[in-house]
């Protein structure tokens, strides 16, 4: 009996087990962390895509050569140094061109005496013409060596023709320099100065008809760029498309009174075609690509007890600039869009926004 006894509360025991086995039961879903940002309206210059790179060019080149032979006396600058048009560089020893002067003076007032000599003689018909036109020739011949001579020690003093900054020295104080074949230096305007690229020829068209319309603006960057990226305007736009690469030169003029642009340096160019007005942008990191196009998750409130929530749409983008993307269709100023956790979400998924 005792036996029988439990047996049949184990039975009950085993019965009660298996009823509560067939209950419901609940699956409790932690929320997905997710970082977020605001779909923001604003405008967005219209660059070419990729920056082409180019490189910094001088706007003038000026290469300095003696016009006269001779000596360095004295040099009159540093190497590196900047100049302004007119500053003596070079002064080349005058004594030479002194001593051929005056030799030239004495034998001119010499010629002018015998001119005059023979001036009166044949206005009186006493010497023949040919006498007389032999006479001013030679009068004339010296004075043309004293204007030579004059002209010659001018060119003793080598000066600036150019406002610019100076390069490295080729000749130095004591060298006999020949003219003109010796190089002494080479001055670059650098301010303003140049910025020459190539773009593809399909961005010809764009160009013109912008530059019809205003002045288009260029940004400069180069690496280890400190500060704001020097700005200029496009100053020239080539004559001919090169046929072997399809491309077509540009040159871009920055006033470069920082100097932080340089003669020879590569530098990647921002040429800005146009501007959208009060575009809806999104960071880039936001958009995703799925097999039926483009989408990013907006993060929504439910009413009833404000638990955000995320919905799957999909956009139509435009251009990228700066890390954000416009959003040409599907996302609406103000909204939030989830930045980074995508691949955990799925529409209407709980989320929670985390700080960065």
């Amino acid at each position: 009996m005792k036996n029988k006894m439990l047996w049949l509360v184990a039975g009950c025991v085993l019965a009660l087990a298996a009823g509560c086995s067939r209950a419901p039961v609940t699956k409790v879903t932690a929320p997905v962390p997710v970082l977020t940002a605001k779909a923001i309206v604003t405008n967005v210059p219209v660059l070419i895509d990729p920056p082409p790179v180019g490189h910094v060019l001088p706007i003038l080149t000026v290469t300095i050569r003696p016009q006269i032979g001779g000596r360095i006396s004295t040099v009159n600058f540093r190497e590196g140094q900047e100049v302004k048009k007119g500053d003596l560089l070079f002064t080349i020893d005058p004594r030479p061109a002194q001593a051929a002067l005056a030799h030239d003076k004495a034998q001119l007032e010499n010629a002018q005496i015998q001119f005059d000599r023979e001036q009166k003689l044949f206005d009186q018909k006493l010497v023949s013409q040919d006498e007389f036109d032999t006479s001013k020739s030679a009068r004339d011949t010296l004075a043309a060596a004293v204007r030579a001579d004059e002209l010659n020690l001018e060119y003793c003093e080598i000066r600036a023709p150019i406002d610019g900054r100076t390069g490295s020295l080729q000749f130095h104080e004591g060298n006999v320099v020949k003219s003109p074949d010796d190089v002494l230096l080479t001055i670059n305007q650098i301010h303003p100065i140049y910025a020459a690229f190539s773009v593809p020829e399909k961005y010809l068209p764009a160009i013109q008809q912008q530059m019809r319309r205003r002045t288009l603006t260029v940004t400069a960057s180069f690496e280890n760029l400190t500060g704001a990226q020097p700005s200029g305007e496009l100053a020239f736009v080539d004559n001919s498309v090169d046929a072997t690469t399809g491309t077509i030169l540009l040159k871009a003029a920055f006033p470069n009174l920082d100097e932080k642009l340089w003669p020879g340096q590569f530098v990647q160019v921002s040429l800005q075609l146009d501007e959208l007005i009060n575009a809806v942008v999104v960071p880039s990191q936001a958009v995703q690509t799925g097999q039926n196009g483009q989408f990013l998750y907006v993060v929504t409130a439910n009413p009833t007890n404000v638990v955000p929530t995320v919905d799957e749409r999909p956009v139509t983008t435009g251009i990228t600039y700066n890390g954000l993307t416009v959003v040409e269709k599907g996302v609406r100023d103000g909204e939030t869009v989830v930045t980074d956790g995508q691949l955990r979400l799925v529409p209407g998924v709980v989320v929670s926004i985390k700080s960065k």
